[in-house]
């Protein structure tokens, strides 16, 4: 099995290399995708907007690369995830749907905002509503969490929590998820590159940062 850091026929490292999957060329099954995504949906909701109030990550439109290498790390056990374990298997996600289910993923575009058109009726409108994805605001003073942000996070994960390629996306994710990756970070169970500067920040620099990435949106 040969995997390239980039995933997709154009973006090899070496240009005009096909990404090779066993010996042969990887050629993106959009059907495939589709089938394993109805596995991830039961966790992470129907359009890969997260589930469980935030326990769950939103993927839909993480970068395919990152997505790719995060499954790679719960396949190896090298990042440790209950849930995942039945299914982050050579048997269960060969290299060829790892690749498939990242693609699909990153390729999801979420409604962030109620649209124009709201049905008049309350079930409908509840229903519609469900389709969007809306991240709760955090109480803290969102201005100072901002500067956090623009001092410790910007830099790898982009001005607005965008993401960078191999750095997710922050903005437009639940927060609960991100509270919990950072006690993985600073416990040890999941690494970073700077775990020290997030142990020195106070709880109310993180209650703050919390506040000021509930109000990023797509």
């Amino acid at each position: 099995m040969v995997v390239a850091l980039a995933l997709w026929p154009g973006k090899a490292a070496v240009a005009d290399e096909p990404v090779m999957v066993n010996g042969k060329p990887y050629v993106y099954d959009p059907d495939n995708a589709r089938d394993i995504m109805r596995t991830c949906a039961a966790c992470h909701g129907e359009t890969a907007a997260g589930g469980g109030g935030g326990v769950y990550p939103r993927l839909a439109g993480l970068n395919p690369d990152y997505l790719a290498r995060q499954i790679h790390l719960f396949k190896s056990h090298e990042r440790e995830n209950i849930p995942m374990i039945p299914y982050a298997t050579e048997r269960e996600l060969p290299e060829h749907d790892v690749l498939d289910i990242a693609r699909y993923l990153s390729e999801i575009k979420l409604d962030t905002k109620p649209p124009a058109d709201l049905p008049k009726d309350g079930f409908a409108r509840l229903e519609a509503m469900k389709k969007v994805l809306q991240i709760p605001r955090e109480p803290g003073d969102a201005d100072a969490g901002q500067a956090v942000f623009a001092a410790e996070c910007a830099p790898c994960h982009g001005r607005n929590g965008e993401g960078r390629v191999m750095r997710p996306r922050l903005g437009g994710q639940h927060i609960k998820y991100l509270k919990t990756q950072v006690d993985n970070f600073m416990a040890g169970k999941r690494a970073h590159d700077d775990v020290e500067a997030m142990r020195n920040r106070s709880a109310a620099d993180w209650a703050n940062l919390w506040a000021y990435l509930s109000t990023l949106q797509d």
